[in-house]
């Protein structure tokens, strides 16, 4: 008889877990041990010697600490746990991001049900494991070919920007025109037309306008 996989499982969405617990209750080898609903709460379960998980299933975007919080939490303290990211974000960075924080899969949350299973063991196993998208997207890459920019948490977004980008949104936001940023950033109209084309291809707007909301809604300005 094959060992257990014990497996504890982390979003903040109630009806995700459900549904996650549903689908790994169909394979026999596999065993939950629990669930988290912040990244607050997977840290205290961990740190509690009489828990432990063959494997953790963690979403990034959860309350009081994040999921890249508990995988620096994890990396910082040594606490050697095998971590599937199951997301909704697709972008490269963040795949880069937590593969280099000790992340041994990582798995969209529209391809979960086909994947789950298969990673757990794999992970358990010491093996890595991609859903199929996130697969594409990193041979893609490892062979030079450029990646499309995919959804990512807000602050990754806001990392992304140069001192430059930000500098010009702040000056869109203050309502002045391409000739009258050049002209006080010493640069040419060309210029800060690229950063501005630049900004609406990264914040995903699709004018000026859009820019300002975004940059007063994210305190920028």
């Amino acid at each position: 008889m094959k060992k257990k996989i014990y497996v504890h499982v982390a979003d903040d969405h109630k009806i995700l877990i459900e549904g996650i617990i549903a689908v790994i209750n169909t394979d026999k080898e596999i065993e939950i041990k629990g669930c988290s609903l912040t990244g607050q709460e997977v840290i205290k379960w961990f740190a509690n010697k009489k828990n432990s998980a063959d494997v953790l299933i963690l979403d990034l975007t959860m309350p009081v600490l994040d999921g890249f919080e508990v995988l620096k939490h994890f990396k910082k303290n040594k606490i050697d746990q095998k971590v599937i990211v199951l997301s909704s974000y697709d972008d490269l960075k963040i795949v880069q991001e937590v593969l280099s924080l000790g992340c041994k899969g990582y798995i969209s949350k529209n391809s979960a049900g086909e994947h789950i299973v298969n990673a757990i063991k794999a992970v358990a196993n010491d093996e890595q494991y991609f859903s199929t998208d996130i697969q594409k997207m990193l041979l893609k890459s490892l062979s030079g070919q450029k990646v499309p920019s995919g959804k990512m948490p807000e602050k990754f977004l806001l990392d992304s920007l140069t001192e430059r980008e930000i500098e010009v949104l702040k000056l869109i936001t203050k309502q002045y025109s391409t000739t009258e940023m050049a002209d006080l950033m010493n640069l040419s109209t060309n210029t800060v037309e690229t950063y501005r084309k630049s900004l609406l291809k990264k914040l995903k707007v699709k004018n000026a306008v859009g820019l300002a909301m975004y940059a007063v809604k994210h305190k920028i300005v």
